[in-house]
């Protein structure tokens, strides 16, 4: 039987092309989100993917969720973290809420999540990890001192985690996509995106939500076995770590 995937965040932008992509692949695919209800109900009908709502910054409200997948589809093998926030200001005018609601999504959701699903991967002794970082998270960038925070330590999580579950054939890798053409980015003035952004990106233009998709498509794959703890960068040539 086809192995159960889990993406957060996964009906629109990055996260649906991840989840069609792994549909397409073979898995059983679930699909997380935490508020738009009429996109999320467009994705599912578009797709056949079931949807489920919850906030991953709920520890308790993804038990909820995961143990419904689990009792409606199966035990979660594979699990992509790719629920995330922006709440973007200059330090100096940053609120305390912003900072704690783009930690808690973007960081603590990863801990939330996995930690439901670590049981089940280690008695299996199978598991794959998917967590998707972010170009700041390795770079920083002005006026995201927050959601570079979250992105940096979803890295940390990354590596310390893979060390844990390698014994046990755990994957656990993360993902740092650059500028990519979701409904958020090409939201920017076309003029900001033509003059400022993709001047920075080497290939000449942003990347498509379906690439960031086959990273993950592989990563998630028993090709993909002996890769760990490894940080995969697709941002068209814009950082270099």
């Amino acid at each position: 039987m086809s192995r159960v995937a889990l993406v957060t965040g996964g009906t629109r932008g990055i996260g649906a092309a991840i989840s069609v992509a792994l549909k397409n692949a073979g898995y059983r695919v679930a699909a997380n989100y935490a508020g738009n209800d009429e996109k999320a109900r467009a994705f599912h009908e578009a797709t056949g993917v079931p949807v489920f709502k919850w906030d991953v910054s709920d520890y308790a409200a993804c038990g909820e969720g995961i143990a419904r997948i689990e009792s409606e589809i199966g035990p979660v093998e594979v699990l992509v973290n790719n629920a995330g926030i922006t709440r973007d200001a200059m330090f100096h005018k940053m609120t305390p809420q912003q900072w704690h609601e783009v930690i808690n999504t973007n960081l603590t959701g990863l801990f939330n999540m996995t930690h439901q699903v670590w049981t089940g991967m280690r008695d299996r002794s199978f598991g794959r990890i998917v967590n998707i970082s972010s170009i700041n998270g390795q770079k920083g960038q002005m006026g995201q001192a927050n959601y570079s925070a979250a992105k940096a330590g979803d890295l940390g999580f990354t590596k310390a985690l893979a060390q844990e579950g390698a014994a046990k054939n755990i994957t656990v890798n993360a993902i740092c996509p650059g500028y990519i053409g979701t409904e958020m980015v090409l939201a920017v003035p076309e003029k900001v995106l033509n003059e400022r952004i993709i001047p920075q990106i080497p290939v000449g233009r942003l990347g498509e939500p379906e690439e960031i998709a086959r990273c993950v498509t592989f990563l998630a794959s028993d090709d993909a076995g002996f890769i760990t703890g490894s940080t995969l960068t697709a941002n068209g040539g814009q950082f270099f770590v």
